[in-house]
């Protein structure tokens, strides 16, 4: 069984950054895609950025050119660096990963960009 654990957010002004990290632990992390996704107050939750075993990775349109995502396969952990950030990036930030037949998810962690 793979558990996720999500760090990093909190409360900044617009144009500030933060860095997410998840770790996973339960499985082989280095074959695992990685997602990052975002739940904002009644909104759906969306995807926000992937990146795959090999480190290919993807973005919504959103957030192209603001966040990155990467991995450190040595430490089971996938990180979100988030620039320029927006007062609508505001959400909680979800950790994913489809291993085996199961999708997991983390706990979540929030992120509030206000003045």
């Amino acid at each position: 069984q793979v558990q996720l654990v999500e760090s990093g957010g909190g409360l900044v002004q617009p144009g500030e950054s933060l860095r997410l990290s998840c770790a996973a632990s339960g499985g082989i992390f280095s074959i695992m895609a990685m997602a990052w996704y975002r739940q904002a107050p009644e909104k759906q939750r969306e995807l926000v950025a992937g990146i795959v075993s090999g480190g290919s990775t993807n973005y919504a349109d959103s957030v192209k050119g603001r966040f990155t995502i990467s991995r450190d396969n040595a430490k089971n952990t996938v990180y979100l660096q988030m620039n320029s950030l927006k007062p609508e990036d505001t959400a909680v930030y979800y950790c994913h990963t489809n291993y085996g037949v199961y999708a997991y998810w983390g706990q979540g962690t929030q992120v509030t960009v206000s003045s």
